[in-house]
């Protein structure tokens, strides 16, 4: 799954729209090339591999909503071959349950995060920054649309904390993007507050070759016109 989202893919493919990111309440809206998640998990991968000097075997803890950029910091995680424990927004307030190499976090849950933080060597925060943690936006922009030199990924390998490996979650990511109806070429509409793990709003609809219309603060009064402005052709909210 990975080398086909990170640039394993033919250049027509690339400049494909792979993700749409609304939030209703700020009227924010990104269109996400492949090229272009691409360059943010590899400027994601970057940063964590080259400049934390983390890798194989090593965890990040990452506390943040459904986002693009969420889904640049997920993939660089694993394509610099780190395995991922998922906070969840719901619970985002609560540290990891055992240390980790590397921690994200927004800059909404921080507070709660600082009250009780994460045992983590490198912490990073996606909007305002305080003393003491780093700014995930100004620390990435250093490093290259190009995937580091880490080591060679194997399906094996954990890419969740709990020792799920990357080819079961390939497995059920597929598995959700079937029982979804998925297919390539598809547009999955995604209600971001409802659906907040990366199988669903992440890894399902890239596993099966569809794209991602990914929605923050969802005004349902705009549903119907966004299914047609964006050819929406599931919805999941």
């Amino acid at each position: 799954m990975l080398p086909a989202l990170l640039g394993a893919t033919a250049p027509a493919v690339r400049d494909r729209t792979v993700l749409t990111y609304y939030d209703d309440a700020t009227s924010e809206r990104v269109e996400l090339t492949v090229r272009a998640l691409s360059g943010w998990a590899a400027r994601t991968a970057g940063l964590l591999h080259e400049g934390c000097g983390l890798g194989v075997g090593d965890q990040v803890a990452v506390a943040l909503p459904p986002h693009w950029r969420t889904a640049g910091v997920l993939l660089g995680a694993w394509a610099a071959g780190l395995s991922v424990s998922f906070r969840l927004w719901a619970t985002a307030g609560l540290a990891p349950a055992a240390p980790v190499d590397a921690s994200f976090v927004s800059a909404a849950r921080l507070r709660s995060w600082l009250d009780s933080p994460p045992a983590a060597r490198h912490r990073f925060v996606v909007g305002p920054t305080p003393s003491g943690c780093r700014d995930y936006l100004a620390e990435v922009s250093r490093y290259t649309d190009t995937l580091p030199s880490a080591a060679p990924l194997s399906w094996i390998d954990a890419a969740t904390v709990d020792g799920t490996t990357f080819r079961e979650w390939g497995r059920l990511a597929a598995e959700v993007g079937a029982n979804l109806g998925l297919r390539g070429g598809d547009r999955l509409l995604v209600d971001a507050d409802a659906h907040e793990h990366p199988v669903e709003w992440l890894l399902a609809p890239l596993a099966v070759g569809a794209s991602v219309v990914l929605c923050a603060n969802l005004d349902r009064s705009r549903l119907n016109g966004r299914v047609e402005s964006d050819s929406v052709t599931h919805v999941l909210a």
